[in-house]
């Protein structure tokens, strides 16, 4: 019995062994051998490539959020597109329909980006 468990599961032990032995070493060579002179510039805060500012309550540009509703937008597209695609022959003409109002439903949602400007960045 401990045998079987062994011989199907010592090469993902050994895998995990190395990993972490690797992960560790490198973090150690690092701390070892890194320099030790901190630059302020280096130490600076920083957010979103604006200087850093005391108030939380600043107003952002409307842009960043329309960068972000872009990135989900393709975002959620290739996250169903590729189970979809692998799929495709096995789901038939329901599948291929739901499918494409998704993506039309998508395409709306990448025109509103188009016209608020969130393409065209200054």
């Amino acid at each position: 019995m401990l045998s079987e468990f062994l011989k199907d599961y010592l090469p993902i032990m050994l895998f995990l062994i190395i990993a972490l032995g690797l992960s560790c070493a490198f973090v150690v060579i690092n701390l070892i051998l890194s320099p030790k002179h901190p630059d302020p510039e280096k130490l600076s805060a920083y957010e979103c490539g604006f200087e850093p500012f005391e108030d939380s309550r600043i107003e952002f540009d409307v842009r960043f959020y329309l960068v972000a509703i872009l990135f989900i937008i393709f975002d959620l597209e290739i996250a169903f597109l590729f189970p979809w695609a692998i799929s495709l022959g096995n789901i038939g003409l329901l599948g291929f329909s739901s499918m494409m109002i998704f993506l039309f439903i998508l395409t709306i949602g990448f025109i509103y980006e188009w016209r608020k400007g969130a393409l065209d960045w200054e």
